[in-house]
């Protein structure tokens, strides 16, 4: 565990503020779910709640039979990292940190269809490695909120998508919704 040297007290209510810096850090805002855990030596753990983390085996599962039958690459996220990839580089995107850019295209509950050059294009990582050239991306909605998303990516120079891989997408991201309330 690292520590920070900020020291903070309970209030009369039971709460504890958790430092702006290490909110913004660890991307905790408003309203974002936290687990907490205690271990034997006193410790109480703060951990950010994901529910596609129940999801995960399922999720792999899904995205390899999505690109087995696709020939894409398929990644599927929670609001933080990636979950689920196959298709393509694991070690380059497994639980790595979603794009900020990917991270408000969740929240505002976008679709996208982009090739590389375009406006559009949303990089799915931080330091998204070289080489995809077309994404399909769509938001998972799970009772109401935006909790991942679903994307293909190809690596073919003149890849273009259109409404069969969106669909594709938006079926697998719903169904995943569908499964999570299940």
């Amino acid at each position: 565990m690292k520590a920070t040297g900020i020291v903070r007290r309970i209030d009369d209510l039971g709460r504890v503020v958790i430092p702006k810096e290490i909110r913004r850090t660890l991307r905790l805002r408003e309203g974002t779910p936290l687990e907490i855990f205690t271990d034997r030596e006193g410790e109480i753990i703060l951990k950010k709640y994901s529910p596609m983390v129940e999801l995960a085996a399922f999720a792999v599962q899904y995205a390899e039979a999505m690109a087995q039958s696709t020939g894409l690459m398929v990644c599927m996220t929670d609001r933080d990292q990636v979950i689920a990839v196959s298709g393509g580089p694991k070690k380059d995107y497994l639980q790595k940190p979603v794009s900020r850019q990917l991270e408000n295209i969740i929240t505002e509950r976008m679709n996208v269809l982009a090739v590389k050059e375009d406006k559009a294009y949303v990089p799915l990582i931080m330091d998204e490695p070289e080489g995809v050239t077309a994404e399909a991306i769509v938001p998972i909605i799970c009772e109401g909120d935006a909790i991942g998303a679903v994307a293909i990516l190809s690596r073919e120079p003149k890849a273009k998508f259109g409404e069969t891989e969106m669909k594709l997408v938006s079926t697998a991201a719903g169904f995943l919704g569908r499964q999570m309330e299940g």
